[in-house]
């Protein structure tokens, strides 16, 4: 499960040591962690990471197989929790050290920035090859932050990106060894923590405003 710690001026986000499903309790305690971050005051960012093999591996299919009427409500949680990230007043980075797939994959992408392992671990968006649409909001979440060569071929392909292929097609900011991965993040966040605030959170709603409103409506997804 999610846990929050603070280094300074920078909050550390660690989504979990196992493949970080969005579980709805994963959902509940990653959001009452946002909570705290978005109460503090004064200079302050994100960072997001995890411990071990995956970053996260998205949506808890287990879970969703298994409660099909509350799909709807269900979704609308997991959009929330990207619109949430997409336009928090503050700066935000994600530290990929492992694995990054499917819903986990969208989720770095409502991040300002992206730090990813060099040698090891994926980036992927598998949609097409586990036979599951993008919902709207989705689609609009990764268009908004990707280049449309890259988003045409990372949601048509379903191609896995190692940190060096990430970098070059701009999927990540940054390619680095696996123990600088958290390091570079926390750098990157504590230099930007002191435009934390509401002209921030302004600029971010106003850039992502129609992804924000797509992100929000009642839908489908599957359909």
């Amino acid at each position: 499960m999610p846990t929050l710690d603070r280094q300074d001026d920078v909050f550390v986000l660690d989504l979990g040591d196992d493949e970080n499903r969005f579980h709805p309790d994963w959902l509940a305690s990653a959001n009452a962690a946002l909570d705290e971050v978005e109460k503090a005051q004064g200079p302050r960012a994100l960072v997001t990471t995890a411990t071990g093999k995956f970053y996260s591996n998205g949506l808890d299919l287990d879970w969703l197989f298994g409660h099909a009427d509350q799909y709807e409500d269900y979704a609308a949680e997991v959009h929330a929790l990207f619109a949430r990230t997409l336009s928090l007043p503050m700066v935000t980075v994600a530290a990929l050290q492992g694995h990054t797939f499917a819903a986990g994959a969208m989720f770095s992408l409502a991040h300002d920035f992206r730090v990813m392992r060099a040698d090891r671990g994926y980036w992927c968006l598998p949609e097409a090859d586990i036979d599951i649409p993008f919902t709207p909001g989705m689609s609009a979440l990764i268009q908004s932050r990707l280049t449309p060569r890259t988003a045409h071929e990372a949601m048509v392909t379903a191609r896995r990106y190692g940190g060096e292929d990430a970098l070059a097609a701009g999927l990540v900011d940054h390619a680095v060894a696996e123990d600088a991965v958290r390091t570079t993040a926390l750098e990157l966040a504590k230099a930007q923590a002191g435009k934390a605030g509401p002209t921030l959170g302004t600029i971010k709603s106003r850039m992502y405003g129609p992804v924000l409103e797509t992100l929000a409506a009642r839908e489908k997804p599957l359909g």
